[in-house]
């Protein structure tokens, strides 16, 4: 069973590594406490005026816009009901009033966030008819198809090289032909779109909205989109180069068009977008909710912040626990109690480090020479520590008294150490006192005050409060490492200077 340890710690330690890592890599949670994230708040305004009388309006909006997640969308206006119609790949507001006319403006805004999680397959759409030609314009798409197939390999280099063919320059008979009136990139992407559907080959017109700092009317572009039996592939329609542009928010897809208003004239779109710094935890946070990660639902984030600033301390005591193991089985430090230093470090918290030091030093030196008074009252064990309480809780009082009257703040966070602590702690060293000596009775509290510092330097750094609220499952890697030092029976660091004669 000598395996048994170490092959539990190292499932615990990847297990640990695997959770943090895709919670850091995928859903984008931050190493350090100050990082942050660009986010976008993208608005389209849908402005026309009514003629009176009911109107209706509708305006394509982003569904699951691929490369980014929208954290959260507002749809604003006045007077109006408000409802979303959703079909497979497009989403739209739809807008509704009994009565209105005059010049009218209706909002929506999305702050969106950039995204590294995969989308899942989706399979093969439903295929378009086949479209009908006139002659000679199916002779001339048959022969162009029929030239495209032959350089090809796949799916994707069909649609390449067919894009490539109906945008080159001198064009072909047969693409002259067929392009004679379809000039912009939509009247070529629905070109595209309907000879790859002649090739079998599902495709559809993707608009897009180009994000640039401060734009106040962004023009909408579009792409082609050819499904390859597992998903969408992207490529431009005018020069066939793959792939969507990082900074491209994918808005509505199909050949639909981008609103509709009832009853009105004169009706616009008009794009906008502006670019944020937040911080990167709470986006990530929202980010995670947005997408339904499964990691999400066991977030400390999700608890009341009273909740969430008790666990922020509560995460941190397995590590003080672990660094006095360290210092305790492997570098040989004596303390008074197992995780007495621990509980000292965490007053310490609010003392801070130089401050608390002195205190303790303080509390604990006049403490012991009222514990050696009452040693010769011959008191039995519980009366004397009830005693010792109080005699603590009394010097605190006098400390905070004193330093207030000399204008020192120091004093006044002496309240904040663990009573029953110092109590055990000036028991613990008159016994040790007694029975071993001085030198032994200080040689202890003093490794006990230098453990208590180091645990405090260790669980009060920024990063690491950041790592263990964050990412709590490395609790799991120290306790793996936890296992691995309790195996350990070899000699300590401090026994080696004790027993050198004894290795000569």
């Amino acid at each position: 069973m000598q395996w048994h340890v170490p092959a539990l710690a190292a499932l615990l330690i990847a297990t640990a590594t695997g959770i943090a890592g895709y919670k850091s890599q995928v859903l984008g949670y931050p190493i350090t406490p100050e990082a942050s994230i660009d986010t976008w708040l993208v608005e389209a305004k849908l402005g026309f005026e009514a003629i009176g009388g009911a109107t209706r309006a509708t305006l394509k909006v982003p569904i699951d816009p691929p490369g980014y997640t929208v954290l959260d969308e507002n749809f604003i206006s006045r007077g109006y009901g408000l409802a979303t119609e959703s079909a497979e790949a497009s989403r739209q507001a739809v807008w509704t009033t009994r009565r209105t006319s005059g010049n009218q403006a209706l909002y929506y805004r999305a702050r969106v966030v950039r995204s590294s999680e995969p989308r899942p397959p989706i399979g093969v759409p439903a295929l378009a008819d086949v479209p009908e030609y006139e002659e000679p314009f199916g002779a001339a798409v048959l022969a162009v198809l029929d030239d495209v197939r032959a350089r090809s390999a796949d799916i994707f280099s069909f649609a390449t090289a067919l894009v490539k063919e109906i945008n080159a320059t001198p064009p072909g008979p047969n693409v002259t032909l067929l392009v004679n009136e379809a000039t912009s990139p939509q009247q070529r992407a629905a070109l595209a779109v309907k000879m790859l559907a002649s090739a079998r080959i599902p495709a559809r017109a993707v608009y897009g909205l180009p994000l640039v700092d401060g734009a106040r009317d962004i023009q909408p572009r579009t792409w082609l989109q050819v499904n390859n039996g597992e998903r969408w592939l992207t490529l431009d329609p005018l020069t066939g180069t793959p792939g969507l542009p990082d900074d491209v928010l994918l808005w509505w897809v199909g050949e639909e068009p981008l609103f509709d208003v009832t009853r009105s004239r004169n009706a616009t779109v008009q794009f906008s977008a502006i670019k944020s710094v937040e911080p990167a935890l709470s986006t990530a946070a929202s980010r995670s909710r947005a997408e339904n990660a499964s990691l999400a639902n066991i977030s400390l984030l999700d608890l009341p912040v009273q909740t969430q600033n008790l666990y922020r301390v509560l995460l941190l005591v397995p590590l003080g626990a672990l660094l006095i193991v360290v210092l305790r089985n492997i570098i040989g430090l004596q303390t008074f109690g197992t995780f007495m230093p621990v509980l000292i470090a965490l007053s310490f918290r609010e003392t801070q480090l130089v401050s608390g030091v002195i205190l303790f030093t303080l509390i604990v030196a006049l403490g012991l020479i009222i514990r050696f008074y009452l040693e010769r009252l011959k008191l039995l064990l519980v009366p004397r520590l009830a005693a010792v309480v109080i005699t603590v809780i009394l010097l605190m009082a006098l400390v905070t008294i004193a330093s207030h009257r000399m204008n020192l703040e120091i004093g006044l966070s002496v309240a904040l150490f663990p009573m029953v602590i110092l109590a055990m702690t000036i028991e613990r060293m008159s016994i040790v006192w007694e029975e071993l000596g001085a030198g032994d009775a200080i040689r202890q509290g003093f490794g006990s005050l230098l453990v208590a510092a180091a645990c405090y330097l260790l669980m009060f750094h920024p990063q690491v409060e950041h790592l263990v609220f964050v990412f709590p499952e490395l609790m799991l890697i120290v306790l793996g490492i936890t296992l691995l030092v309790g195996r350990y029976t070899g000699y300590r660091l401090t026994e080696l200077r004790r027993f050198r004669d004894l290795a000569k």
